[in-house]
């Protein structure tokens, strides 16, 4: 199947195509909340009160409830107002709550169902885009037994904001624009880090219109000389063009113009509308994060943090550990680069990772806030996908079933994730 195929496909084709991964993506998730189920009754817990009503997750069911106005303050000063948390998952809980007799509660365990499963679906379609099927079906299933995969299924935003910013990618890189830009506007509308799909799309956006710029300036006889060869190499390769306009040529400059201007209207419009209801102009926002103790502060905080745990022996090894993982999030976005992931990718992967590790946040929120990363994934995939099929069953077999044990002991423990 060609490119040009692929991008018309109809839609039942393409669920087709994508079934393997989403059947072992519900399998993986499904191991997950089973082993949270045991381990909460073991220790007279609620599993399904984990998901759906604690930490984050109560903070969205009150926005849906109640409106945005509520606030907590603490002894210390510090302000905790609900303001922090993005309209877009809220919305959806109200509407589902409307049509149907669940709770907000229920009603968010539901919809991050179902988008952890369109999440799934657009991991599958860039990486089948870029590397193949096989590659694809791997990528979702890294994805899924991730250890903190157990967020995935939890009532956050985390899951809703995958599928959003990963069909974004798709649609550039298939040179749907205007797809693209209202994808990362409801992306913007979810969580802070909607900045990282917005700035793929105008990175690549704006790299296309250099280009296609730089290619009418060039004299007449090396396009004439050119275009053969251009389309020869669009028919007989499967990857894009590193701007993300497809294999099947670019899009008229006014729906990339027209996509660009739509991406960051979400992010764009309520961070304004913060900053008009607060009375703090433009930058109410940042003051409203800053009650929570978060803000954006190059990594010194967390470096702080990490440095900490080497006063004493015992917490040496966490530091050893954070050391390490932070190495392994580099080193896999190095590799990213290294095999020439499109543009989009390496924009989208950069920005989420920069915003997770140099934010002032709760550090234990960090494997967390790097779970929409997905293209730090792919490099893993692709390793996956050369291996023997029955080797790398029991290898994915085996890393969901200690992701599933990790995540209902992670759950079940008395900090937020």
């Amino acid at each position: 199947m060609t490119d040009l195929e692929t991008r018309v496909a109809p839609p039942g084709s393409a669920l087709r195509r994508a079934a393997p991964a989403l059947l072992g993506y519900a399998a993986v998730r499904a191991l997950g909340l089973l082993a949270l189920a045991l381990w909460s009754a073991a220790r007279d817990k609620n599993a399904y009160t984990l998901l759906t009503a604690r930490w984050d997750a109560l903070w969205y069911t009150r926005v849906a409830e109640l409106g945005y106005g509520y606030e907590v303050r603490l002894p210390n000063g510090d302000v905790h107002s609900n303001l922090a948390f993005f309209p877009l998952l809220p919305w959806l809980e109200r509407g589902v709550a409307a049509v149907t007799p669940l709770s907000y509660a229920d009603a968010g365990f539901v919809v991050s169902l179902l988008a952890s499963l369109a999440a799934a679906w657009g991991i599958f379609a860039v990486a089948d885009h870029v590397y193949g099927r096989r590659a694809g079906v791997c990528a979702v299933l890294v994805w899924a037994v991730l250890p903190v995969g157990i967020v995935q299924s939890m009532a956050y935003s985390e899951s809703l904001f995958t599928a959003l910013a990963a069909w974004s990618l798709y649609a550039v890189l298939t040179g749907r624009w205007l797809t693209a830009g209202a994808l990362a506007a409801l992306a913007g509308l979810t969580r802070p880090v909607g900045l990282a799909v917005v700035a793929a799309v105008w990175v690549t956006g704006i790299a296309a219109f250099l280009r296609d710029r730089a290619a009418a300036r060039a004299p007449s006889f090396v396009r004439d000389r050119s275009a053969p060869a251009a389309q020869s190499a669009q028919q007989t390769t499967r990857a894009p063009s590193p701007t993300g306009d497809g294999p099947a040529g670019g899009a008229p400059a006014w729906r990339r113009a027209l996509g660009l201007l739509l991406a960051p209207l979400g992010a764009a419009g309520y961070v304004l509308w913060v900053g008009h209801r607060t009375g703090k102009g433009p930058l109410g926002y940042l003051d409203v994060q800053a009650g929570w103790r978060n803000g954006f502060d190059g990594g010194y905080a967390f470096a702080r943090f990490v440095a900490d745990k080497f006063t004493s022996f015992p917490s040496a090894l966490a530091g050893i550990g954070l050391i390490v993982g932070v190495g392994l999030v580099v080193w896999l976005y190095v590799v990213c680069v290294r095999q020439g992931q499109p543009l989009p990718l390496l924009v989208y992967a950069g920005v989420v990772t920069a915003l997770a590790l140099c934010a002032s946040s709760y550090f234990g929120s960090k494997p967390r806030l790097l779970l929409p990363a997905f293209p730090l994934l792919l490099p893993l995939a692709l390793a996956l996908a050369r291996v023997r099929r029955s080797r790398a069953v029991l290898v994915v077999a085996g890393v969901a079933l200690a992701s599933a044990v990790y995540g209902a002991f992670w759950l079940n423990g008395s900090g937020p994730p």
